[in-house]
């Protein structure tokens, strides 16, 4: 039996589309995320595309600008920080000429 290779996963992975709806949720611990986040504004600082990768499926996404970037505290009972990012996917559309 041969070792499997990062392309044979890679042939495996659903590669998730524009026209369909995705959702996945993760409970990790902060370093984790922290390593997310680093990767995720490396992609972000450096391009203008991402791609998000398991070895179940990849997520490949062409983003615009402005960005939105909303960050909401509750101090409420057990304090809650919420940071949510909010990345338009990019059109390649061109203005029309004019004569």
């Amino acid at each position: 039996m041969t070792p499997e290779t990062d392309d044979d996963r890679a042939d495996e992975r659903t590669t998730i589309r524009s026209g369909r709806k995705f959702e996945q949720e993760y409970r990790l611990d902060a370093a984790e995320v922290g390593t997310f986040l680093i990767k995720l504004g490396e992609q972000l600082r450096d391009g203008d595309d991402l791609t998000i990768v398991t070895d179940d499926w990849e997520l490949p996404f062409a983003f615009g600008e402005p960005i939105d970037l909303e960050l909401e505290f509750d101090g409420v009972g057990e304090p809650e920080l919420e940071i949510e990012l909010e990345l338009p996917g990019r059109t390649d559309e061109k203005a029309p000429d004019i004569e």
